[in-house]
């Protein structure tokens, strides 16, 4: 440190707190929102502080320090310790008995008109019919959207009469049961249906875990209501938790195979995901490549999954960049076929 001029010793300092804080960060799965609420906010800029870390790296290599060793080392535990964020190799491979599942958050098809394009509901229907996965769930369905996709088999579930926003589940195979879980508290919610394929039934989960509904082009940590922004986001991640421990309740009396999708409003460094990951895949981690993004922010965040059992292969998965909502949709090929 005494070799260093004013200016490093200060981004030295900056790079030690933000690589301390990246090191806490690997805590986050298994400390629960309900016991430290404020430290899971964190699980929203894990991306970011990596790459804030990784900047560190680059910058006191190209100085000549030996300084990078501290963001470096901690890298490499989150590498081996933690999920990675971004996957440098995909899968492609693909059979024709494969099952397509698509999650996708469309935001009410764009009915409060969020996005300056009256055709936004047509758009979404046009991008599912080119894909036309086999098993189609949405998230933020608006019944007063009187939408046409062609499938003989359907599940719309909203959480009153009066309220028009909900859940849906549509499928090319029959639907033999459903039902809802009917979170308490919330407009979120989470519904199953149970397919059958050829067969083989396979319970798929559809969840919307709580929302923080934040603006993110107007609300940031460093406006003058931050206090009460933080405290709103710790209230929310306090109901993630609950609306959690009820899933993993429920799912525990299914021992089939299974699809468990959905926007879960955080990302997959959290608590909340890694309860929902147990004794399953990650269909990004098993054959995504990139970061896997699929909120439109300003950085990476990957906030909807699509997760398997553990005895299922996942041949592929996609991200697209179709800006019809604030979120992308995702796309798994699945298979149970033992090779």
């Amino acid at each position: 440190m005494k070799k260093l001029s004013i200016l490093n010793k200060i981004i030295y300092l900056l790079n030690s707190i933000l690589a301390t804080v990246l090191l806490i960060s690997y805590l986050l799965p298994f400390i629960s929102p309900k016991n430290i609420p404020v430290l899971a906010i964190l699980s929203l800029f894990v991306p970011t502080l990596i790459i804030l870390n990784l900047f560190f790296i680059i910058y006191w290599i190209l100085k000549l320090k030996k300084h990078f060793i501290m963001s470096a080392f901690i890298l490499v535990v989150g590498w081996f310790f933690s999920n990675t964020p971004y996957k440098f190799t995909e899968n492609k491979s693909s059979l024709n008995d494969d099952l397509k599942v698509m999650s996708y958050n469309v935001r009410m098809f764009n009915h409060w008109k969020w996005i300056d394009d009256q055709k936004i509901p047509e758009k979404i229907n046009a991008f599912v019919s080119e894909k036309s996965p086999d098993i189609l769930l949405f998230q933020e369905y608006y019944t007063l959207e009187k939408q046409l996709f062609l499938y003989p088999y359907k599940y719309i579930k909203t959480k009153d009469e009066k309220n028009k926003i909900g859940l849906a589940i549509y499928s090319k195979f029959p639907i033999i049961q459903k039902g809802s879980l009917d979170l308490k508290n919330t407009s979120n919610n989470i519904i199953f249906a149970d397919i059958l394929r050829k067969k083989d039934t396979i319970r798929v989960y559809n969840l919307h875990l709580q929302s923080f509904e934040l603006n993110t082009s107007q609300e940031n940590f460093g406006q003058e209501n931050s206090e009460k922004l933080i405290e709103r986001l710790k209230n929310r991640f306090k109901k993630q938790a609950e609306q959690t421990e009820v899933f993993t309740a429920h799912e525990k009396q299914w021992t089939g195979k299974k699809v468990v999708a959905g926007d879960f409003n955080n990302t997959s460094y959290s608590w909340v995901y890694n309860q929902i990951l147990k004794d399953k895949k990650d269909s990004f981690i098993e054959a995504g490549i990139g970061f896997g993004k699929s909120f439109n922010y300003w950085f990476p965040m990957r906030i909807d999954f699509i997760l398997t059992d553990k005895n299922a292969i996942v041949n592929q998965f996609s991200s697209f960049s179709e800006k019809n909502s604030d979120h992308f949709p995702i796309l798994a090929r699945i298979n149970w076929k033992i090779y």
